[in-house]
């Protein structure tokens, strides 16, 4: 294990859904932290951490060399979050998407390179395993990649490029996120769990695609987790690899999300419909991350769905549809 005494942790996408939760971790262990960010949906996801004098903010633009150099200035370690996140904005956005994702991602590497950074873990997605190629089959991280969108596309060829960097003295690192659920700092509903489950606990009935393809799910607090296992871990247990991060147990259907929406919301009402608009069907292997790492959900989808159904029981949120709570 690394000490993390005296260590700088850059976050890129520092005030985001997954950011600003890792950031609260990263402080909570006692990281100084950078985080960076272009404010894109705002800030207030920082404001806890304002006074803490282990944190540090600066606002800047990905695609702008100075700054990142800036933003590298006395950092160790970064954790590459920042991204065009999501089919739906890649599809809305896809030349900004090309310019983030992949154009401004690989120039990030590059000036770590040159600022002498000792680790590298970036933020990947189970979405570039696309869709099964054999029914119910579980995919490891030996799988063949099958990005069948943009975002993914640009995921795919970050990594491989990451992993063709061989010739430096950076350690890196790949987590293929599952998709994400769950309350952070910077709250989301345009997310499956949390969309879902919001909308049932406004008595709205869902209307589900493809409600038999399945995705990996797993908590934004346990991701979070994660990007920090992965950083402190032996640099010969995670230097080159990637892992699948999940549990493999949460692996849903969107009927059976339904389901159990269903157990904490009974007047739930359900209508599925025949149009398939989102052809991705994979299910997820996560043992090589709690093989190698040691690494352990600490939350499950019926917990999620019951933390964002209290927020709503309990009139917390207020303005539950707007825009803000979105990435498109």
């Amino acid at each position: 294990m690394v000490s993390k005494q005296n260590k700088t942790v850059l976050v890129t996408g520092g005030a985001g859904y997954i950011g600003s939760e890792l950031v609260r971790i990263l402080l909570q262990d006692e990281f100084r932290v950078v985080a960076f960010d272009n404010l894109s949906f705002g800030g207030e996801s920082l404001l806890s951490f304002w006074g803490n004098p282990s944190f540090s903010f600066l606002k800047g633009d990905l695609r702008n060399d100075e700054d990142i150099k800036a933003a590298l200035k006395g950092v160790d370690y970064v954790c590459h979050l920042a991204a065009i996140v999501g089919e739906p904005p890649c599809k809305k956005y896809p030349e900004l998407a090309l310019q983030v994702n992949w154009h401004a991602s690989v120039r990030l590497y590059e000036l770590c390179e040159d600022a002498g950074i000792e680790r590298f873990v970036f933020a990947s997605t189970c979405s570039n395993y696309g869709k099964m190629a054999v029914a119910d089959s579980l995919l490891d991280e030996t799988a063949e990649l099958n990005p069948i969108s943009l975002y993914s596309e640009t995921k795919v060829n970050f990594e491989k490029y990451l992993l063709s960097r061989e010739n430096n003295t950076i350690t890196r690192t790949i987590l293929r996120f599952s998709t994400v659920y769950g309350i952070s700092p910077r709250p989301r509903f345009d997310l499956t769990v949390n969309e879902f489950t919001r909308d049932a606990a406004l008595g709205k009935p869902l209307l589900i695609y493809g409600e038999n393809f399945w995705r990996p799910y797993c908590h934004v607090s346990d991701l979070a987790r994660s990007v920090r296992i992965a950083l402190t871990a032996d640099k010969d247990k995670v230097d080159g690899e990637a892992f699948n991060v999940g549990d493999t147990s949460q692996n849903y259907t969107k009927k059976m999300l339904a389901a159990e929406i269903r157990k904490a919301i009974p007047s739930l009402e359900v209508n599925y419909h025949p149009v398939v608009t989102d052809p991705r069907d994979y299910k997820v292997n996560c043992d090589k991350i709690k093989n190698v790492l040691g690494f352990a959900i600490s939350k499950t989808v019926p917990n999620g769905i019951r933390e964002i159904a209290s927020l709503f029981h309990e009139q917390v949120i207020s303005e539950p549809m707007n825009a803000r709570y979105g990435n498109v």
